[in-house]
């Protein structure tokens, strides 16, 4: 898969890329709605014979228009989408720059820079997506614009119990703990990216050894407490149990929130190791125990709640078979 980065100021010639479908969107979380607007672009690439390409935008236009109270926490931050994307078996990302230049543009001046001259032959784009200054362009008015030189599919609202699925939807679950249902929405489960950094290894002395991720970009995290997790690092999967939270038993102070992953079965040293953190169900609050003692009984029966979880999932896999 081949990485473009553009701006307003690129000089786009439509001879210099390769004749695609195009994608359009933000596409944060790459939810159902969003794979369904790529599956619909490379189904017409296929028919077409020509590239599937997906643009995206960075940084989110909240933190460029707006004036967020506190930084954009991302559900998938870029390097994560562009990692899905290739997944998906996506051919082109063209990752363009969000500036107030950017949204300046009039609308024939977007469709003309960053569609026609990037040789898209077909834009596929959900019902909602809007692009030109102060986002009055929509797929109702695309063709205007198109002049003829590019035809278009528009993706309706893709639902879940009679809700059009967001990522407004997916944060909403997240700030609840609601890792189950995030995931209905997602279609995958919720995931983060990082790398194992060293700690004050306070879990190894109390038996229960943490990976401490330190995440690569603004994720936003569940809400805190323990969770029911996998990790992922050098091309294996590990079954474990997450923490995010402040660590209140110890340090009642700390206010930027951790991620600590306690592995099932595992020993190997994977200190500044890239990890991938998958969220499947939260067991419970984080709370400020009477000492630890009563903290290693706590996390001893969460352990076990975890492995349930595992085990009932596996029981389930063998028996649609």
């Amino acid at each position: 898969m081949k990485l473009v980065y553009l701006d307003v100021h690129t000089a786009t010639q439509k001879a210099d890329f390769p004749a695609c479908v195009l994608a359009l969107g933000y596409f944060d979380g790459i939810h159902r709605g969003h794979r369904t607007v790529i599956e619909t672009a490379m189904n017409e690439a296929q028919q077409r014979d020509v590239q599937t390409a997906v643009m995206t935008f960075y940084p989110h236009p909240k933190e460029v228009l707006g004036r967020p109270e506190s930084p954009m926490r991302y559900l998938t931050p870029l390097e994560a989408k562009v990692t899905q994307f290739e997944r998906l078996g996506v051919d082109v990302v063209y990752a363009v720059h969000f500036t107030r230049a950017l949204s300046q543009l009039s609308c024939q001046q977007f469709v003309d820079q960053f569609i026609v001259e990037l040789n898209a032959s077909h834009v596929v784009a959900g019902f909602d997506f809007t692009y030109g200054a102060k986002g009055q362009g929509t797929m109702q008015h695309m063709p205007a614009y198109a002049q003829g030189r590019f035809t278009q599919t528009t993706v309706e609202k893709v639902s879940d119990v009679g809700e059009k699925i967001s990522s407004t939807r997916i944060r909403e679950a997240l700030d609840q703990g609601d890792v189950a249902t995030a995931a209905t929405l997602l279609g995958t489960p919720y995931e983060v990216a990082g790398t194992v950094i060293h700690g004050d290894a306070r879990g190894r002395q109390i038996g229960f050894p943490t990976a401490n991720v330190s995440l690569k970009q603004r994720y936003h995290l569940p809400k805190n407490g323990v969770y029911v997790v996998q990790l992922d690092v050098k091309g294996a999967t590990h079954q474990g149990m997450a923490n995010i939270g402040v660590r209140p038993t110890f340090k009642a102070d700390e206010a930027e929130p951790t991620l600590e992953v306690h592995l099932f079965d595992f020993t190997s040293d994977i200190y500044d190791e890239q990890v991938t953190v998958r969220f499947y169900e939260r067991i419970r609050s984080e709370r400020v125990f009477n000492g630890v003692d009563e903290l290693k009984a706590q996390l001893a029966q969460d352990e076990v709640e975890a492995r349930a979880y595992f085990k009932s999932r596996s029981d389930n896999m063998k028996n649609t078979f």
